[in-house]
């Protein structure tokens, strides 16, 4: 399984967003705010393109044949191809059991679902692209449950709270309730124009 190994807080500066949560990623680049953007140069259209597509990958930590995928998928949709796009990937399981609270990032969430410390509807589910439909319940297997670590992220991992999902603390699992809406998506990107550099 491919997996993306760039250093994390190096993605984030360079996207200039916090694809991966951590509170240190944009830390170094604080001082650097006020300084042009490559010199002062001006960013091509293609460019801006480029990086909102680049942020999306890294958001759900996905390739280039992934992304290439789920957009192919979004072109059919009845929805807006941008929303339909990111609703797909926001349905991912691993990224449904980062938004959970079971893990603290995408790359932890991914090794769990591959370990085997997921089940969906009550049956072990070990594919991290594996589709969450709404009604699915999402949970920690038996075993994984007495996991330190797996516990400490449930239980203060308070913010991650967003209204599609519903959470059943003393059962450590999750209910996808509904699909999400756009507005309601915890990350920041123009998908309008990764969507236009693809339709090229």
């Amino acid at each position: 399984m491919a997996t993306r190994r760039e250093p994390r807080f190096k993605l984030s500066r360079h996207l200039g967003v916090n694809v991966f949560g951590h509170p240190k990623a944009l830390k170094r680049s604080e001082d650097s705010k006020k300084k042009p953007v490559r010199g002062g140069q001006k960013v091509s259209e293609y460019a801006l393109q480029l990086l909102e597509k680049q942020k999306i990958k890294a958001y759900y930590g996905i390739m280039e044949r992934q992304f290439a995928r789920y957009f192919d998928l979004a072109k059919k949709s009845r929805d807006a191809t941008g929303t339909a796009l990111l609703r797909s990937l926001e349905c991912r399981l691993d990224n449904m059991v980062y938004r959970i609270g079971f893990s603290r990032s995408i790359r932890q969430a991914r090794q769990m679902v591959s370990h085997g410390h997921v089940t969906v509807n009550g049956r072990k589910a070990d594919i991290p692209s594996f589709t969450v439909k709404v009604g699915d319940v999402v949970a920690l297997k038996e075993k994984s449950r007495t996991n330190q670590v797996f516990q400490d992220n449930f239980t203060g991992l308070a913010s991650f709270s967003v209204p599609y999902i519903e959470k059943d603390r003393d059962r450590f699992s999750a209910k996808l309730i509904r699909e999400p809406l756009r507005e309601e998506l915890p990350i920041e990107v123009n998908e309008i124009l990764a969507v236009e550099l693809y339709s090229k």
